[in-house]
């Protein structure tokens, strides 16, 4: 209901000009952890648990952000995927996808597999054919009597 609710991460980057960055990692008792580190141009870099193929995140001011599709994932096609206003997206020649969104404090993608691309076509086929099943048969049948 509009509530922050704090995400499990692992394998948290701040990425810079320093080598390495170092940030402090804190978890006060009964808040989420967070990190903290020095003013600067950083790019944290975390991977997160996903659940129904989509990921997506708020943030408390205005951030650029680079969400990278594995292969095997897509994002293309309109029907099973669902990008948020204001995305780029960018396919690869390894067949991994990159999705930038640039300024933005809210972010949303959700991506499919190639079972769920087949299964979507597998339907819309059985949809066609029994529109024209349900829909020429009868009109065939009614040109007969006609005559």
């Amino acid at each position: 209901m509009g509530e922050n609710v704090p995400v499990v991460v692992g394998n948290v980057q701040l990425l810079g000009n320093c080598s390495p960055c170092s940030y402090n990692w804190s978890r006060p008792w009964g808040a989420p952890s967070s990190i903290t580190f020095a003013q600067g141009n950083y790019t944290v870099s975390y991977t997160e648990p996903l659940q129904d193929n989509t990921l997506q995140e708020t943030f408390d001011r205005q951030y650029q952000v680079n969400v990278t599709i594995p292969e095997g994932f897509d994002v293309r096609n309109s029907l099973l995927a669902g990008i948020s206003q204001g995305a780029t997206v960018i396919r690869h020649g390894d067949n991994t996808t990159t999705v930038h969104w640039n300024n933005t404090v809210t972010f949303n993608v959700r991506f499919y597999d190639a079972g769920h691309e087949e299964l979507l076509w597998f339907f819309l086929q059985f949809m066609g054919i029994l529109v024209l099943v349900l829909a020429v048969i009868p009109w065939l049948l009614s040109l007969k009597k006609a005559e």
